[in-house]
């Protein structure tokens, strides 16, 4: 029997009020955004389909939620409408279409496009160039007076000047009340070291604060602002397009956003909602879309709105990167240190911009945290190229008599114990011999950033281990090639290339040596450090903590868990087996190779490089500084000797360069340095290098 669609309609509008009520009142959502947009598209679509059941007070009518009753009520002059969404681009030239038709054949003109601000609209009132009051939009016709606590807020002006001309007799200017994710993350430190809970996400953190009955708890919180458009106005200037009135508040001292843009055509409004996509994670704010709009003031006027949105502006929304799907299972990987990782398997669900399945759920703490089980529907969060992530359970859809998850005693791959130490997060499976580990491993040691072995995948590592073939890195230089040959989807070509490989293997210089051989708090930076400053294996071996911990930028920790790896007899006995496959024991400037002939221009200094040289690759660069007796660390400190700034040079580096007195040089000076150990300071016309701060 088909479903009563009356019934239905009333079953989602009860549903979306319920989380409307949550987001806009209670600054508490059950689901992510993305999820509450796709019940009001189902409910449009089946209202559209019924005209005759759309009624007035349906969500699909109504802008917002209701004003808070603990507020001051304020109604306002013009109303504060919603944007209707475009979800791909179809949609989006859907509504450029109907707006073209609406206006025959004339053009459009312009379009300007902003991002979309994940925050809190609100209204802020002047009179005679001074503010009287901020309101939130609450439903569109009624807000909340938050006067007090807007005021706080650093960057929007009390009084208004700056354009040379008497402010409006009465200038109401609307905006988004952001938190910035720096504030974000500084605030839910706070709370950790306070021992509350930390807040779910910026846009969340920063309602609640705007909502706070005390301003001074508003204050501390670092809240922020865009003003992106007029309400009421009463005097000023005649402003005929959009991005013109956007000059004129930020003439006037208002915070505008630096992206907005005036666009010509519809494909570039398509290329920089592409752009924005690209570097949404390089912002200190959280967007989810763009804002499009249709530049002329005039042809907005004549457009006007339907019931709850201008019909000259559109929200285009870029791909969720949370949403709410089944959490089929938690499962345990083991990764190559013997770590033991939950992670969700998950009904598919596209977040992010990709399909996602699986999830990590970070440790056995996390997920006694989080309670998330077995059956739950839960949000799920993938952000940029982050590692998609459980965020929490959505409890009012959890199944009865379901029970917590709890972590397993044994290693699901080798079913020895697994064992969590005092204090720590992390559990591990300690068998040494268990195959997952021996496989992680291998295949690190074979990575290309490593001894860089070709025609060894994990697929054909996988086979090896379990055919006997290998059970440790070492293997790799005793491997049966004839064997190989012989078996199924190899042969001689295949085989005598992977022969190739690991011979040329036996080459590669001492720290890509140290790092594929997985030594604790040792990445590649680390690898040349350890190599430089001993310059044999030998050296490494024989050394004891405080000699590891003075090695520029290791420290106390980094030498305990080094000397405790080169202690353990199974390090020394792979590393015994290593040299006598004859690979490379000694660093190039103390094996008697071509780079130890270079002068020892740099002996004992510390040169770091940052950025694109024209002359040189990282690694390049790199190895000419430590042939010449220097090192290359990942970082710059108070020991760093100079710092080597190419095209488009870390911010970070050359800023701590600054605060340490650290001399910043461009690739000439760098030459020079290399061939004479000299710093040279003097650019062409006799002032710093390039890149100097």
């Amino acid at each position: 029997m088909a479903e009563d669609p009356g019934a239905r309609i009333q079953e989602m509008r009860a549903e979306i009020d319920r989380h409307a009520r949550r987001y806009y009142e209670h600054d508490d959502p059950e689901i992510p955004d993305a999820d509450y947009d796709r019940l009001l598209v189902e409910l449009r679509a089946l209202e559209e389909a019924h005209p005759d059941l759309v009624s007035a007070d349906s969500p699909t009518q109504r802008i917002g939620g209701r004003p808070n009753p603990v507020f001051t009520p304020v109604a306002h002059t013009v109303p504060m409408m919603s944007l209707h969404n475009a979800f791909d681009r179809n949609e989006l030239r859907a509504w450029a279409e109907r707006v073209q038709r609406r206006l025959g054949d004339r053009p459009v003109g312009a379009y300007a496009v902003e991002p979309k601000f994940d925050g809190l609209a609100i209204s802020v009132l002047y009179r005679e160039g001074r503010m009287v009051r901020a309101a939130t939009r609450g439903d569109g016709r009624t807000g909340e007076d938050v006067t007090g606590n807007v005021a706080t807020i650093a960057g929007l002006p009390r009084r208004l000047g700056g354009s040379g001309a008497a402010p409006p007799a009465v200038l109401e200017v609307r905006a988004e009340v952001y938190l910035a994710l720096s504030a974000f993350e500084a605030l839910n430190q706070r709370q950790r070291d306070r021992g509350d809970k930390p807040y779910v996400n910026p846009r969340n953190a920063a309602a609640g604060s705007l909502r706070q009955k005390d301003s001074a708890v508003t204050a501390e919180r670092g809240l922020s602002l865009w003003c992106y458009q007029l309400g009421a106005m009463d005097g000023g200037p005649r402003l005929a397009s959009h991005i013109e009135t956007l000059e004129w508040l930020d003439s006037l001292g208002f915070p505008v956003n630096e992206h907005a843009a005036r666009l010509e055509s519809l494909d570039a409004v398509e290329g920089y909602v592409s752009d924005l996509e690209a570097r949404r994670h390089d912002l200190d704010y959280e967007v989810d879309g763009a804002v499009v709009k249709v530049d002329d003031l005039g042809i907005q006027a004549e457009l006007g709105a339907d019931a709850k949105a201008p019909r000259w502006a559109i929200a285009y929304k870029l791909p969720p990167e949370e949403r709410s799907t089944e959490l089929l299972d938690i499962e345990v990987s083991i990764g190559p240190s013997g770590q033991a990782t939950p992670f969700a398997r998950l009904a598919p669900v596209f977040v992010g911009g990709v399909t996602v399945t699986t999830a990590t759920l970070h440790n056995e703490d996390q997920v006694a945290a989080k309670d998330v089980r077995p059956g739950d529907t839960v949000i799920v969060r993938r952000a940029g190229d982050v590692i998609p992530e459980v965020v929490r359970s959505v409890l009012s859809a959890r199944p009865e008599g379901s029970a917590p998850w709890a972590f397993p005693r044994h290693c699901p791959v080798c079913g020895q114990p697994l064992r969590r130490d005092e204090g720590a997060a992390a559990t591990f499976c300690v068998n040494f011999g268990c195959p997952r580990q021996v496989r992680g491993r291998i295949e690190h040691f074979v990575g290309r950033a490593a001894m860089d072995i070709e025609f060894l995948g994990e697929k054909n590592i996988d086979r090896f281990v379990t055919d006997g073939l290998l059970a440790d890195a070492a293997d790799l230089y005793r491997l049966d090639f004839d064997r190989i040959a012989a078996m199924e989807g190899f042969g001689a070509v295949s085989a005598e290339n992977l022969r190739a490989s690991v011979e040329a293997s036996r080459r590669q210089p001492l720290h890509r040596l140290l790092f594929g051989l997985r030594i604790p708090e040792i990445g590649q930076a680390n690898a040349r450090l350890l190599a430089s400053s001993f310059e044999t294996m030998d050296a490494i071996l024989a050394a004891d903590e405080d000699e590891l911990a003075a090695v520029e930028g290791f420290g106390p920790i980094i030498a305990a868990a080094v000397r405790g790896w080169f202690d353990d007899p199974r390090a020394r006995d792979l590393i015994e087996r290593l040299r006598e496959a004859g690979l490379q024991m000694e660093a190039e400037a103390a094996g008697g190779s071509a780079a130890a002939a270079a002068p020892q221009t740099l002996a004992g200094r510390a040169v770091v490089v940052t950025g694109t040289l024209e002359g040189f690759s990282r690694d390049q660069a790199r190895s000419a500084i430590t042939a010449r007796g220097g090192n290359s660390p990942g970082g710059v400190s108070s020991r760093t000797f100079a710092l080597v700034a190419g095209a488009d040079p870390g911010a970070s580096k050359v800023n701590k360069a600054a605060q340490a007195g650290v001399p910043v040089i461009d690739e000439a000076a760098f030459e020079r340095l290399l061939e004479t150990g000299e710093l040279d300071m003097g650019g062409p016309d006799g002032g710093e290098a390039a890149g100097g701060a």
